[in-house]
């Protein structure tokens, strides 16, 4: 069945768009315009209701959320051994740093990056507060991601996995704020392996993206 990635540079797309590359399997990108707001038109908000990036269609299926687009990819590519096995301690390890990764991470981010919208219109100091707490709290998640990469080369352990594309993204975010991730003793490093691995290069260039990288 057809894959194909609703995405846009530097969105939430981009651990599908990098976890897709390192299947290897066929897939094709849909650029879902956001600065021509085309995420909010009706056509997308068929596809997803919230109006938010990404979306994987695979044949029939229509899936959004990225936390559950890599799981249904690791789970129709078990061969590709990027999630520990179902039914054991370190598939349950993985489903931990996962919904961390999404639910409280990448949740964080948007009070950071979108400080305005969590205040009354016009509260500009309000706002600056709101990106201040948020920096910080994004600041100590990306270092329980440091002691993480401190005992083990890879987000899932010995080997790359399936979580290293998304604690990639989410340290990515980071490039712009007082203490980037890059800056970490351990996560730079790892951030270096990753800038490596041909998928990584492949999406960074399929998505028109330019240094810094992270």
């Amino acid at each position: 069945m057809a894959l194909t990635l609703h995405y846009y540079p530097s969105n939430a797309s981009m651990t599908p768009h990098l976890l897709l590359r390192e299947l290897g399997v066929p897939f094709t990108l849909q650029l879902v315009d956001r600065a021509q707001n085309a995420h909010k038109s009706p056509a997308y908000l068929k596809l997803n209701p919230n109006g938010l990036i990404p979306v994987l269609q695979d044949g029939e299926l229509v899936l959004y959320e990225t936390a559950a687009i890599v799981l249904h990819l690791v789970d129709t590519h078990p061969e590709a051994g990027l999630a520990p096995p179902v039914r054991t301690p370190e598939r349950a390890e993985f489903y931990k740093w996962l919904v961390w990764l999404s639910g409280s991470l990448q949740a964080m981010m948007p009070h950071y990056f979108y400080s305005e919208r969590m205040v009354a219109p016009g509260n500009a100091a309000g706002a600056a507060e709101v990106k201040a707490q948020a920096e910080a709290r994004i600041a100590a998640m990306v270092d329980q991601i440091d002691q993480r990469l401190a005992v083990q080369p890879w987000m899932s352990g010995a080997q790359f996995g399936a979580l290293d594309p998304y604690a990639f993204m989410l340290c990515r975010w980071t490039r712009g704020m007082q203490r980037p991730a890059r800056t970490l003793p351990h996560v730079g490093p790892w951030l270096a392996r990753m800038l490596e691995r041909p998928a990584v290069r492949a999406t960074l260039a399929a998505e028109g993206l330019q240094p810094p990288f992270v």
